[in-house]
C-alpha cells in the first residue's frame, strides 16, 4: 500500500514555478525641461538609436561617460564648454584624474 502512495505523489505534485522577476527600475523624472528633452532626443537620433551614458557634475565641471570614453566640460559664461575627452576611460577614472584640479564644490550625480 505504501508503494502505491509514493507513486501517486509525482502525479499530484506540480513542478515548482520560478519566482517572478522584479520590474525594471524606472529612472525617468516626473518633468523634463524642454532643452534637455531636445538634447536627449537628438542623442537618440529621434528615437532610432538607444544610448547608454553616465554623468556627474562636480564643481564647475560636468563629466559625461559613454562607451567610447568620458567627455569633460567646464562651466563657462552660463554653459558648459568641452574641455577634454578621455578615450577608453570610465567616469570613476576621469573623476579621479580631475579631482586634484577640482574646484572643491560638491557635485550632483545625474547617473542613468
Amino acid at each position: 500500500m505504501a508503494v502505491l502512495f509514493l507513486l501517486a505523489i509525482p502525479v499530484w505534485a506540480e513542478p515548482a514555478k520560478p519566482a517572478p522577476k522584479a520590474p525594471p527600475k524606472v529612472v525617468a523624472p516626473e518633468t523634463v525641461p524642454h532643452p534637455i528633452a531636445l538634447f536627449l532626443s537628438s542623442m537618440c537620433g529621434d528615437g532610432k538609436q538607444q544610448v547608454t551614458f553616465k554623468a556627474k557634475a562636480v564643481g564647475t565641471r560636468f563629466f559625461f561617460e559613454e562607451p567610447g570614453g568620458v567627455t569633460i566640460y567646464r562651466w563657462d559664461n552660463g554653459g558648459y564648454t568641452k574641455e577634454d575627452f578621455l578615450r577608453n576611460t570610465t567616469l570613476a577614472k576621469a573623476l579621479k584624474k580631475y579631482s586634484a584640479s577640482s574646484d572643491g564644490a560638491a557635485g550632483t550625480e545625474l547617473e542613468e
